[in-house]
């Protein structure tokens, strides 16, 4: 099993950082800062993330972002949101915020109900054609969207809500490693475990987290997980999850 993946152009460890909960404040530039001399090159934000706190705090840390980081943001969650002159203010904002001429990774947050998804991609696909969007993701969709959305313009990451107790999107999972599309699995440990988790978690010396995290990397080659975290103690504990060599007796009981 490798520790990287390929994403928007960049070897990534396949662990990285949800910033659902950042906040802008001295601290918490230092430890996006810390956070990426630790070895954190795949960083999440949104630009609904604490009111636009997260993007900022970002460009605070990591302006210029360091080469071999991506950082990656979205726009669109709300119904409505994803009309073009919506994505358009959003887009800009978060250039903004970011404190960049060009987005690494833009994600389509939520397909609008109210929008067509070829209105909305078409809008990032635009960004995109100017270099200041460089790669199009898209975020919790079935495979018929990304299917769709591929007809729009090339998508180089599918990001939807997956974890050991949260299985929805199982076909979502095969279908991304499948086509070679990486799959970043957001609230990664939220919810228990089955039954084994302790015991298995015991045997390795690592906590039950660890092992959440060490089984998403064994359920597929191209997924990403992006646990969220505001503790430099909380990430060196995550990243270690990378290093735990689950062997299939775990894998069988984990099912």
């Amino acid at each position: 099993m490798t520790n990287t993946l390929r994403l928007a152009g960049v070897e990534v460890g396949r662990i990285g950082l949800g910033t659902n909960r950042l906040k802008k404040s001295p601290r918490n530039v230092a430890f996006i800062r810390e956070a990426v001399q630790m070895g954190v090159s795949h960083i999440d934000t949104a630009y609904l993330y604490t009111a636009g706190e997260s993007e900022e705090t970002l460009g605070a840390a990591l302006n210029p972002v360091p080469e071999g980081v991506v950082v990656a943001t979205k726009g669109g969650y709300y119904p409505g949101e994803g009309r073009p002159e919506v994505l358009r203010s959003q887009i800009e904002e978060s250039l903004r915020q970011l404190r960049t001429e060009a987005i690494s990774l833009y994600y389509l947050h939520r397909v609008d109900p109210e929008t067509p998804l070829e209105e909305s991609l078409g809008v990032i696909a635009e960004y995109r054609d100017q270099g200041r969007i460089r790669n199009v993701g898209i975020s919790e969709v079935s495979v018929e969207q990304i299917r769709a959305a591929r007809q729009v313009v090339p998508i180089a990451a599918v990001q939807n809500r997956y974890s050991l107790s949260d299985r929805r999107h199982e076909q979502v999972v095969d279908h991304c490693a499948g086509e070679g599309i990486p799959f970043v699995s957001y609230f990664p440990l939220r919810g228990g475990g089955p039954p084994a988790l302790p015991e298995i978690a015991a045997r390795h010396r690592a906590t039950p987290q660890q092992i959440a995290l060490a089984w998403l990397l064994r359920r597929s080659p191209t997924t990403l997980p992006i646990p969220g975290t505001l503790s430099l103690e909380h990430l060196r504990d995550n990243l270690a999850a990378a290093e735990i060599q689950l062997t299939n007796a775990d894998i069988d009981a984990l099912r």
